[in-house]
Order: C-alpha cells, then structure tokens, then sequence
C-alpha cells in the first residue's frame, strides 16, 4: 500500500471525519509539554478478545503515552455481536480522524501511530497491514499507522489460534480462506510500518509464535522490527508493573519510540 503524503493545511477530507459512535468511543489524552509544539499520536487499542474492553489496557496506558510526549487517544471499538470489518472499520476512521487534526490538538500528521494488547494488537496489525473494510473512503494510505507497538498480540487466525478472537471476530465456522485474509502476518509488505514486540514465554492464551510470526514477517519484507520475549507473566498483564522482566517493556518502547520519533529520553 503506497503512503499517501499528509497535508496539514487545508480542510479535511470528508472520510477524516468518523460516525458519532466512534468519536463518542474516543478517550482523548493529550500529551504533557507538548500543548503548541506538534507532537505525535498513538491510537491505543485495549484487548478483550473482541468480546469486551480491557480497561487496564485502556486510560493506564494512555497516561503512560502522554507522560512520554505523545498524544494518546483510546478507542472503544465495536466487538461481538458486531464481525469483521466492523472494528478495522472504527479503528481506521479513528486514525484518519487523528490525523486530520479534528480534535484540536497539535498533532504531527506524519507520526500516527497505534498500539494494541491482544485482540487490539490484532486490530492494530491489521491496520498496519491494510487489511480492507471495502470501504473506499476508509481504505486509503492516510489510515495505516506510521508505526506499530504490538503487546502479547493475536497475528495469526489459522495457527496457534486463539479460538475467542476468531469466532468473536469471524463467527463460528468461518472459511480458511477468510481466517487467512485475517491473520496479519500473512499481509506484511514493503509498506507495512515498523513495529515494536513484546510478549512471555509461557502465555498460555495467546502464544508467542504470534509475535514471532509477526517479527518474522516483518524480517522477510525488510521492515524493522524490534521484539522482546519476557520468561514469564500471565496474558493480559497490560503495563506489566511488578511482574519481573516483562515489567520492562515500557521502558524498552519508550526507547524505541525515542528513536523512531526523536522524542526526548523520558523513561516509562
């Protein structure tokens, strides 16, 4: 998918502007010290298996974001009863809305990117491969992250499934072909932005051969890609605070962000 160059001047395009329910759905946090200066954004996308919202996952991990600079918006996307594409659908309304500047904040239209746990991560990987909705307003480079943070995500929808995920997504009984279309290492191009990893060993919900898949992926297209796979901790562990190693990774993505973003070398 080519990247579209973004324009900060001028009106926004019609599509930038989202349904109410998915701006009612938008928790805005802005970034501390950055109130004129541009900053960047991140989308944050909690877990919950598309059956629910993981809140811990949620407003936490904005704080986090803001703490470090950056914008931080968290979308309560559509799950079950609704399917595919109705999450990718909100999720890139989201970005496209975030980078149009719709919200008022001195947002740098040039580094939007997303973070997601879990099914968010799933959420957030498909956005960055540019999984269609077959909306042509939606379907467009301007909705694709400039970069990825992907936490014990869900990749695959055909190997070491995570069976809640893809009937809440899917439905039961779905198609190979359409469980393969979902499963986003199978969608990674050239154009498919760089991405931060991190998972344990022993999750037990969720197994790290999703990351690894994902890192892989990302490897053979020559995108960039850093992965961090902690010994232990339980899945959905969120900012992972008191759980030795995994606790790390805060710091690790604020790094990592820093180099990507050239922001200043605050700490998580």
């Amino acid at each position: 998918m080519e990247q579209a160059t973004h324009d900060d001047g001028g009106p926004a395009p019609a599509s930038s502007a989202p349904k109410p329910e998915v701006l009612s759905a938008l928790t805005v946090i802005p970034a501390v010290g950055r109130s004129t200066e541009p900053a960047p954004a991140m989308l944050v996308l909690p877990g919950g298996a598309y059956a629910r919202q993981a809140d811990h996952e949620a407003e936490p991990v904005a704080e986090w974001l803001a703490s470090l600079g950056i914008h931080a918006f968290v979308l309560r996307y559509r799950v079950a009863p609704h399917r595919h594409p109705a999450p990718l659908e909100d999720g890139k309304q989201a970005l496209l809305w975030i980078r149009n500047g719709g919200h008022g904040l001195a947002v740098d239209p040039a580094c939007v990117g997303v973070l997601g746990f879990s099914a968010g991560g799933h959420l957030a990987a498909s956005l960055s491969v540019g999984v269609p909705t077959g909306d042509e307003e939606l379907d467009v480079a301007d909705a694709v992250p400039d970069l990825s943070v992907l936490c014990y995500p869900v990749i695959s929808f055909v190997d070491s499934v995570h069976q809640g995920s893809v009937d809440n997504l899917a439905g039961p009984g779905a198609g190979v072909e359409f469980l393969e279309a979902l499963s986003a290492e199978r969608s990674v191009g050239r154009r498919t932005p760089p991405a931060f990893l991190w998972h344990t060993a022993d999750d037990e919900a969720v197994p790290v051969s999703h990351s690894l898949a994902y890192a892989g992926a990302l490897s053979r297209a020559g995108i960039p890609a850093e992965l961090h796979v902690f010994p232990q901790g339980v899945h959905g562990i969120g900012l992972a605070e008191g759980t030795p190693g995994a606790e790390q990774w805060t710091a690790l993505c604020a790094d990592w962000l820093s180099r990507m973003w050239s922001l200043s070398p605050r700490r998580g």
